[in-house]
């Protein structure tokens, strides 16, 4: 049974634009192909990368049909929206490898049940890119577009108007994005490109390239690009980015990279990356304080069971509280700790500075950071505040393991919300 997808992508925040408002609602009235491409510069997927997932899910929860449009292609080529310089041109072997890998990550957000009729696929715009010819491609693709709309486009003009480098690569790859909606077209009856608001020039032309060549009507949906209350963009912290995978940034940080989402915020992404129902959302409107707190618990566990796994998302909930409050640690919290280095008893006989602690836990960049979070009063030893900026790490700021013998640990906190563990290992 199909649901009001249109209606939901509107109360969720996922709007920024549609091409005809009209038509969409039409086609939508039915079971409807609709797609997202993913470039494959990584073997990961970023934060960023979630409100396109957390749509597609919304569209065939709906009961509509996505594609996962993976850019073993263009990948070759380079986007250059939103970039200030060429990207690193990869390798086939490279993006057949980040390939496999971003599968992975698609699975956890999409039912690949072949017996359902909207059941998602994925493919590779390598297939038919690969197989072009340059002098047929040229005049019968090519002809279609006007250099004067193309260096109109927002990802060209940026780059022209701060007179940084465009490769005349990149300035094609606005023409096989539209080439590929043709080809989903022809091939799935794709009706419906989403992308987010960067893309939006790239769509139209996919639109205006399928009316000329085929003379259908194709529709195109925008979603803004997220940013955070203080106009920093989604998916960054101190230490880099914000990665869908474990093996690229652990559950803990990742939880916690949402627990510490701005009280500005909270709202606003409860509704793009969680499912939990919009009247219960607006519910929390008015929560201040510790009714805030917990929301951002809420949050941060409802995506991190998205993104991992529920009994994740649980442990790191109570392990994150366990060491915040520095009672009743267990030995299971101290020996599963990801963010956790050892040092050898006898490495502390002459100290180890506080400053390079901060940076081997990734609570610090620098040791000029380190020594400014320390001179700012940020930084706990075990829940004392260090005031002492050239500190070192001694036996005296171990606490005895719970269960293991001549074993013991100490907890670095940097604010109310990031820390680390050193374990003390014979």
């Amino acid at each position: 049974m199909l649901k009001d997808f249109y209606n939901s992508f509107i109360e969720r925040g996922f709007l920024h634009q549609s091409t005809d408002e009209k038509g969409i609602k039409q086609i939508l009235s039915k079971e409807t192909t609709g797609y997202i491409g993913f470039d494959c510069t990584s073997d990961s997927l970023h934060v960023g990368s979630l409100l396109p997932l957390m749509l597609l899910r919304l569209f065939q929860k709906s009961g509509h049909k996505p594609i996962i449009l993976v850019g073993g292609g263009t990948t070759l080529i380079g986007d250059p929206s939103g970039k200030d310089e060429t990207r690193k041109i990869l390798k086939k072997n490279d993006i057949d490898l980040n390939k496999k890998k971003l599968k992975a990550i698609f699975k956890k957000f999409l039912s690949f049940d072949e017996s359902k009729s909207n059941c998602a696929i994925i493919v590779d715009n390598y297939e038919w890119l690969c197989k072009l010819n340059l002098i047929s491609f040229l005049r019968d693709i090519g002809s279609k577009f006007s250099i004067n709309r193309m260096l109109g486009l927002e990802s060209i003009k940026q780059r022209l108007r701060r007179e940084q480098h465009l490769s005349f690569l990149e300035f094609n790859y606005s023409i096989f994005q539209a080439y590929d909606f043709m080809v989903l077209n022809q091939k799935y009856d794709c009706k419906i490109q989403f992308g987010g608001s960067d893309q939006w020039g790239n769509i139209v032309s996919g639109i205006d390239l399928i009316k000329k060549e085929k003379n259908k009507q194709v529709y195109g949906l925008t979603s803004p690009l997220i940013t955070s209350s203080t106009g920093k963009k989604m998916g960054k912290t101190n230490t880099g980015a914000v990665w869908l995978s474990e093996s690229k940034f652990s559950v803990m940080d990742f939880w916690q990279y949402w627990r510490n989402t701005d009280d500005k915020d909270v709202i606003k992404f409860l509704k793009l990356f969680t499912e939990i129902e919009i009247r219960e959302i607006e519910n929390y409107k008015n929560f201040k304080g510790s009714e805030l707190n917990k929301l951002k618990v809420l949050l941060a566990n409802e995506v991190t069971t998205l993104c991992h796994s529920k009994d994740k998302a649980k442990y790191v909930e109570v392990e994150s509280k366990k060491i915040r409050d520095s009672v009743d640690i267990d030995s299971n919290i101290i020996d599963e700790c990801k963010k956790k280095i050892s040092i050898k008893k006898e490495a502390l006989n002459k100290g180890i500075s506080l400053k390079q602690i901060l940076i081997d836990l990734d609570l610090s960049n620098s040791n000029g950071e380190s020594k400014r979070l320390i001179e700012q009063g940020a930084v706990k030893i075990n829940q004392i505040v260090v005031e002492d900026k050239d500190i070192c790490i001694t036996k005296e700021n171990f606490i005895a393991h719970p269960k293991k013998k001549e074993s013991f640990y100490s907890i670095v906190f940097v604010g109310k919300k990031r820390y680390g563990l050193i374990e003390l290992v014979s």
